[in-house]
């Protein structure tokens, strides 16, 4: 592995862990299990994920199926999908000869091809996420005959690390990167920076996890609640305060099933996108 790869596969990591620190409402951390997974299965996931993630070189298509087979041989489960799925474009960005990682990362997606989608379609049934199904175009359970890109575009609509795809991952540069800065100058521990991420992402719009699990109104409702939680945590100067409350929510939400995943995994990706741009130095200041 070269400096540049090893220096992407520990940024990776690390994004992966302080999401871990963080007291996510309905998502695993750890301060809680849930969902019948643990904080130690995706610390496990992470360690094998990030030299796939990370290769030099290789194909988006490439690094999201090896990273999800090397994720299954680690914990024999789907712990970490989206957040490849979100990660591995970045990854090749990071990789690029451009300065600008919002830029690099457009050229990264418009250079998609089938083989990318085939190889993501194949790790994704592989990975068999929740409320997955069949689709009228561009089924994931056969073929591709489309680039990723676009295969992505075509599912926009109903699901939003498709979407980040679709957009140049406006949610994480828009949403996710200016909510980062602005938390860390306001908090000095990472995890309270890293929950207004989630919780910024959590009310911005409905989970997609949650909607494809559940329902538009199940969505909606976890929605309201998170705008509650991140406007209190953005009024006080002693998040600590609010644990409790952040804990007791987490605990019905996880009893009722509702894993704000989706959130959870644009939240990785803002903290990678993040040390991407403060580990290569041409990239601070920009994109």
């Amino acid at each position: 592995m070269t400096s540049g790869a090893q220096e992407i596969a520990a940024a990776f990591t690390w994004a992966c862990l302080a999401e871990l620190d963080a007291p996510k409402p309905g998502n695993v951390h750890v301060f809680a299990a849930g969902h019948r997974m643990t904080a130690e299965q995706f610390i496990a996931s992470a360690d094998a994920a990030a030299p796939a993630i990370s290769a030099q070189g290789a194909r988006v298509g490439t690094r999201i199926f090896a990273a999800v087979e090397a994720t299954f041989a680690a914990v024999g489960a789907n712990t970490n999908l989206g957040i490849i799925l979100l990660c591995a474009p970045l990854a090749a960005a990071a990789q690029s000869a451009g300065a600008d990682l919002r830029a690099s990362l457009s050229k990264v997606l418009q250079d998609l091809d089938t083989d990318d989608a085939d190889l993501a379609f194949r790790a994704i049934v592989r990975a068999a996420p929740a409320g997955l199904g069949h689709s009228e175009r561009h089924d994931v359970y056969e073929p591709a005959t489309v680039s990723l890109l676009q295969a992505m575009t075509e599912a926009a609509d109903r699901d939003r690390i498709a979407r980040q795809y679709a957009t140049n991952f406006t949610d994480v540069f828009d949403i996710g990167l200016p909510l980062l800065e602005a938390s860390s100058r306001r908090h000095a521990e990472q995890e309270w920076a890293t929950l207004t991420v989630y919780l910024g992402f959590l009310s911005a719009f409905p989970d997609s996890h949650i909607l494809r699990k559940f329902d538009k109104r199940a969505a909606e409702r976890v929605r309201r609640t998170a705008a509650k939680h991140l406007a209190a945590l953005q009024a006080t100067k002693a998040p600590a305060r609010l644990l409790p409350e952040l804990l007791a929510w987490d605990g019905t939400m996880k009893a009722e099933g509702l894993n704000p995943g989706t959130s959870a995994d644009l939240t990785v990706a803002t903290l990678f996108a993040h040390r991407l741009r403060t580990i290569l130095p041409s990239w601070r200041n920009s994109g």
